[in-house]
């Protein structure tokens, strides 16, 4: 998200991927969605070209230096509505797929339906929304501090600085360059159809309280799926504001809507 937060080094980041990996895990590393500057481009290049991880792809500039050179992931903010992109990008060497946030579930099925062979599909279940991202930093701003001095105050909100109408209801959450849904997406009752359409893998965004029991929670429910509609309740005790399902219903994003 920001490449001033980088409480580890890359080195340090690739030894803990390969105790990751050694465990059994799966490893992916994340490129930045938004580049400012040329000191970014440079370690996208050297992420982009290690061999031993698989990497998303969170803008056009990591797929071009991937593309042809190695199996990747795109990410969330890269724009594919239709199976036109999905396909193009499988020539280049998409191995994995992460669904646009905005996107409903009638166009997951859509697109379901035509995608390549040896694609899969990743779907955000849970978590705040990454709406946006800009060049100013307004974690800084909120604190009248410049973006190159920042003082890291985005350390003082773990899960965010809220954002709130004058009606005094939770918008946005602002967190650092990047802008949030103040609620928080919860597909857990969505799990069976999310099954039946295909999807490959569920991803849940941490949170900075909770994240494990939510995991658990999740885990439970693929095991037992009478228990989704019952537990997806149960998780709204975890989150800083409240649910939202509305894109998944094609609807406004911050609704929700009943499974």
């Amino acid at each position: 998200m920001c490449s001033k937060r980088r409480s580890l080094s890359g080195v340090e980041w690739l030894e803990l991927a390969a105790r990751l990996q050694a465990a059994g895990k799966e490893v992916v590393l994340s490129t930045l969605t938004l580049l400012e500057a040329g000191s970014e481009i440079g370690s996208l290049q050297r992420l982009c070209e290690q061999a031993d991880f698989l990497v998303e792809a969170n803008d056009m500039a990591a797929v071009q230096l991937l593309s042809g050179k190695r199996p990747f992931v795109t990410g969330p903010a890269v724009n594919i509505y239709n199976a036109r992109t999905l396909a193009v990008l499988a020539e280049l060497g998409l191995q994995r797929w992460v669904l646009p946030v905005e996107l409903s579930r009638a166009a997951l099925a859509d697109l379901q339906q035509q995608r390549p062979a040896g694609v899969a599909t990743e779907v955000l279940v849970f978590g705040r929304l990454p709406l946006a991202w800009s060049a100013r930093c307004f974690t800084a701003r909120a604190h009248d501090l410049p973006k190159d001095d920042c003082q890291f105050r985005c350390l003082d909100y773990p899960d965010g600085l809220l954002l709130s109408t004058r009606e005094d209801e939770a918008f946005l959450v602002l967190n650092g360059i990047q802008t949030q849904s103040a609620r928080t997406l919860n597909l857990l009752a969505e799990l069976d159809d999310l099954v039946q359409l295909g999807v490959d893998v569920l991803r849940i965004s941490p949170q900075s309280r909770h994240t494990e029991a939510i995991i658990e929670t999740f885990h439970d429910a693929l095991r037992d799926p009478a228990m989704a509609a019952r537990a997806a309740a149960e998780l709204d005790g975890y989150m800083p504001v409240g649910p939202c399902n509305g894109y998944w219903h094609g609807d406004a994003g911050m609704l929700v809507q009943p499974p």
